[in-house]
């Protein structure tokens, strides 16, 4: 399997627990790999047999304009299914950081790492 791998893409966002965090906001960092088939591209060099990546950032970057959330692991697994909606996509792997944590004293990140894949269709046995 094949993979299309979109790190470093920042984003503000109001999730967290704390009142400031959905008040104030803060930056995200998300770190996308998505597994599927990318030999049709390769063999037509056409962008209608591939993924078109920026489809799945303007996704992305609408889910933290229009959206809160009080758990990054709810964002996250937000970002997963979303990765999921594209057909082609067989499997998504979500790393979610919180770049600046609200941790007295703590001068750290905190990622959320989530791996999903597309469910197997419906057994067509009688």
């Amino acid at each position: 399997m094949d993979c299309i791998y979109l790190p470093g893409q920042r984003y503000y966002g109001y999730t967290g627990a704390l009142p400031e965090e959905q008040i104030l906001g803060q930056w995200f960092q998300v770190d996308l790999k998505l597994w599927l088939d990318l030999e049709p591209a390769i063999q037509t060099d056409d962008l209608n047999q591939a993924l078109d990546y920026r489809d799945v950032i303007a996704q992305i970057k609408h889910l933290f304009t229009s959206q809160r959330f009080t758990l990054v692991e709810t964002l996250a697994g937000e970002i997963a299914a979303l990765g999921l909606e594209f057909p082609q996509v067989q499997a998504v792997e979500v790393h979610l950081t919180k770049l600046a944590p609200p941790i007295p004293d703590y001068t750290g990140q905190i990622t959320i790492q989530i791996r999903r894949n597309r469910p197997a269709p419906p057994s067509s046995e009688n």
